[in-house]
């Protein structure tokens, strides 16, 4: 495993729609575990391959504590809308209000090619949502109102 650099706003990738994974081999279940070891070193919880500069379409997340390997992901179903505040990690030092779904259905491959489907509300469906629209070259400052730099004291 290693550290990868995160490729920062302003970088043409993080605009780019990803391409889907034809085969999940050994390279790309390398990717998922940097992945993994860069999202814990930087205190995220999610990171798309993007922001890798890998234009895959998958991405990380852990959420409650539960690491999710998201591998061609497809939304099934969203209901409802909550608003708080994100950050990502191309964009360190400000966040932005966002306005996402209450509830996620989401399905996807893990890294041995099985499907999961992850489903939920609260936290979930924010994460799920922002790591997505990674894929499809959104960043959360193009939905968010209020962005602004990160305040220690808003933790």
């Amino acid at each position: 495993m290693a550290l990868r650099n995160i490729v920062q706003e302003g970088d043409e990738i993080l605009r780019k729609r990803a391409k889907e994974v034809t085969e999940i081999n050994d390279h790309i279940r390398m990717i998922l575990d940097d992945m993994i070891e860069t999202m814990r070193e930087k205190n995220g919880v999610g990171i798309a391959a993007p922001q890798v500069g890998i234009l895959k379409r998958m991405f990380i997340a852990e959420v409650d504590g539960e690491l999710i390997e998201m591998i061609n992901p497809e939304i099934l179903e969203t209901e409802g809308s909550q608003s708080e505040d994100e950050g990502c990690l191309s964009l360190p030092g400000y966040i932005g209000t966002v306005e996402r779904p209450e509830y996620i259905k989401m399905k996807g491959l893990n890294r041995d090619g099985k499907e999961m489907v992850y489903e939920g509300t609260g936290f979930l469906p924010i994460v799920l949502s922002h790591e997505y629209d990674h894929l499809d070259g959104i960043l959360y400052t193009d939905k968010a109102k209020n962005i602004r730099e990160f305040d220690r004291d808003d933790e």
